[in-house]
């Protein structure tokens, strides 16, 4: 669950979380994130967690539909691997594996749609908008699960069906990896 506090200009993320019958919440873990500086999580310590395996918080690295309408995204996306390093890069702060396999991604490591893909015209204007801030910003490990899958907002307003087809068609090897620095692997 995600909670924005607009007025406060907090992000609250819970991982696990579960009505109760008193109207109230239950989560196995839960982060408070600043929006309103770029120490977003100012009493975290390295190994924290997160609704996120990586400790980043979600909804920044969220693909939204209202973004991608518009033709621009102005931020790194986040992505989940499916089998990932015990280790992390920042801004992660957490690792989720027990592998120690150096051919493996770490949480946080950032990726980079090559600057030599061309984005094909007859894509559709959100994916366009999603290739180009893969260029630009990138995206992050943020937590294990299926292979380069995007996470994003749900929203009736996507062809989700063309997106899945357009995107399918970027692959591993149009990526680089981005300098990763501060490797933390313990």
């Amino acid at each position: 669950m995600l909670v924005v506090d607009r007025d406060n200009d907090r992000l609250y993320e819970l991982y696990r979380a579960f009505p109760r019958t008193d109207g109230g919440w239950n989560a196995d873990s839960g982060a408070i994130f600043h929006l309103d500086d770029n120490d977003v999580r100012p009493t975290a310590k390295p190994g924290w967690t997160s609704a996120d395996a990586a400790g980043l918080p979600i909804f920044p690295g969220l693909v939204r539909y209202d973004e991608a309408s518009t033709g621009r995204i102005r931020h790194a996306l986040r992505f989940t691997v499916s089998r990932s390093r015990r280790a992390y890069v920042p801004p992660a702060t957490h690792f989720a594996s027990s592998d120690r396999d150096p051919d493996l991604p770490p949480m946080g490591m950032r990726v980079r749609l090559k600057a030599s893909y061309r984005i094909p015209a007859n894509f559709s204007k959100p994916t366009k908008a999603i290739l180009r801030a893969l260029k630009t910003h990138g995206m992050f490990v943020a937590d294990n699960g299926s292979d380069w899958f995007l996470s994003g907002t749900p929203d009736d307003r996507w062809n989700n069906g063309r997106l899945n087809d357009e995107l399918r068609q970027v692959v591993g090897r149009n990526f680089e990896v981005v300098r990763m620095r501060g490797l933390v692997t313990d």
